[in-house]
């Protein structure tokens, strides 16, 4: 292995990869709940595309497992280095190659925080859609996950939005996919196949993002409801309403009170609305015309009413800021209450008022609390599960999951498969289209470098 780092030393310089003591501790994890941290080899630090190609062709001679790490914000363990293995980070790679604000994209390196692009795009009237929860994460694992968050209701997830990218493959070829076109026609999709596919595919060196209008005017509107079914049971009307909200998240009475009382908010909730809710709905609206969205919000006060809500509250701009915010980080409240593990199941909207049901009555059986908010206008449930004993646990989200997937849902919506979520993944999906997937990443990596171990195994004998 001191062959490998020497010759990691002679395509790099000594000064762009760690090893030893000078491996940072967060390189060994995300922030995924029940992952153990792993100390890599090294960490390797590429400034150009052309030198994570070199490294792919180092450790693919040498058969060194390799992953990728952008901001280690993911949930799903996807970014915990194989021991023994490479840990390529883009930390020196975060450049805004270009803004282009006739065709409306930005080309951008891997590295690059979701954050520092609004920052960038702000001044051009420009906004990148896609809006997870973590506003730290980088551009590459946003891709590698195929991101979401509360936007996904009006503008999709991350691969509606990545009109073409520039791989580094195992093999240390540097190739382009897609492009500045909206339409392509022309062979496999390579582009959209990497996206969400974990680093297990190729690394992404570049992409260039489809961007859209920064819209000038904005409303958020809070609606308590007497139980959850309302709430779930309201959105597939607000979302054919011809509204078009640019977020309608649910948020059920604990997490609401969390919020509320860790941030100190006045949402302007009556004491005696309060003491009857028990979730909320929370929807935005976005206008170019302030006098349209005046009329918009009074539509949609009247439809939340004729839905079910107890009231309607129209948010003040900071107190709607902060409780967005809050919602975003939602996960992290969780984590400092202790919560034994996270699902981000995904099913058809008009789903989750049964999902939800099935989720209170499996948490029973199992003597759990599960509680949580999610992305009610796209279907993706976000939930907290508290449940310390470790088999009793695994036996919940296995049904937790089974239940998602009968209804016509994924066993995740948008923090990706990793390796949490792998034994419920293999246990689950089906077995023809695992298969498919080991061809797929044999044709990408022959010798199994890139991310190994990660939503499956290359051998079906080792799982």
């Amino acid at each position: 292995m001191g062959d490998v780092v020497e010759n990691l030393v002679a395509v790099l310089g000594a000064k762009l990869v760690r090893t030893g003591d000078s491996v940072r501790d967060d390189e060994g994890h995300d922030e995924s709940l029940g992952g153990a941290s792993v100390r890599p080899l090294a960490v390797v630090i590429p400034t150009s595309s052309d030198q994570v190609a070199s490294v792919l062709r180092v450790c693919s001679e040498q058969f060194v497992p390799v992953t990728a790490r952008g901001s280690g914000s993911g949930l799903s363990g996807a970014c915990v280095p194989v021991p023994g293995g490479i840990v390529v980070s883009f930390e020196r790679m975060k450049a805004i190659l270009e803004i282009d604000t006739v065709n409306q994209l930005a080309v951008v390196q891997p590295g690059l925080q979701l954050d520092e692009l609004d920052a960038a795009l702000a001044p051009h009237g420009l906004a990148y859609a896609v809006r997870p929860g973590e506003y730290s994460a980088s551009i590459g694992g946003n891709v590698a996950t195929n991101a979401g968050g509360m936007q996904a209701v009006k503008h999709g997830v991350t691969r509606h939005h990545v009109l073409g990218l520039e791989l580094a493959l195992a093999t240390g070829e540097l190739l382009r996919t897609g492009g500045r076109i909206v339409k392509a026609s022309s062979g496999y999709d390579l582009t959209q196949l990497v996206i969400g596919s974990e680093g297990t595919l190729a690394l992404v060196t570049e992409a260039t993002l489809r961007l859209i209008p920064r819209p000038p005017h904005a409303t958020t509107v809070l609606a308590p409801f007497a139980t959850l079914s309302e709430v779930t049971g309201a959105v597939p009307g607000l979302v054919t309403s011809g509204l078009a909200p640019a977020i309608v998240e649910y948020i059920d009475l604990l997490t609401m009170e969390a919020i509320r009382t860790g941030k100190g908010l006045d949402l302007g909730v009556t004491e005696d609305v309060r003491s009857t809710a028990l979730a909320y709905l929370v929807v935005r609206l976005e206008s170019n015309r302030d006098d349209r969205l005046e009329e918009d919000v009074q539509a949609l006060a009247e439809l939340l009413v004729s839905l079910g809500a107890i009231d309607v509250y129209v948010l003040p701009p900071n107190a709607a800021a902060q409780l967005i915010e809050a919602r975003e980080q939602a996960f992290w409240m969780a984590k400092a209450s202790h919560a034994d593990d996270i699902v981000d199941v995904a099913v058809p909207r008009a789903a989750i008022p049964a999902l939800m049901e099935q989720a209170r009555s499996i948490a029973d059986a199992h003597h759990a609390w599960i509680a949580g908010c999610g992305h009610a206008g796209d279907g993706n449930v976000h939930l907290a599960v508290f449940q310390p004993d470790v088999a009793e646990r695994k036996a919940l989200m296995m049904e937790l999951f089974k239940a998602a997937l009968d209804l016509g849902g994924v066993i995740s919506g948008e923090h990706g498969i990793g390796l949490e979520k792998k034994p419920y993944f293999l246990a689950l999906e089906d077995p023809a289209k695992v298969a498919l997937m080991r061809r797929i990443k044999q044709a990408f990596d022959p010798v199994g470098i890139l991310n190994p171990g990660k939503i499956f195994d290359l051998r079906s004998d080792t799982e």
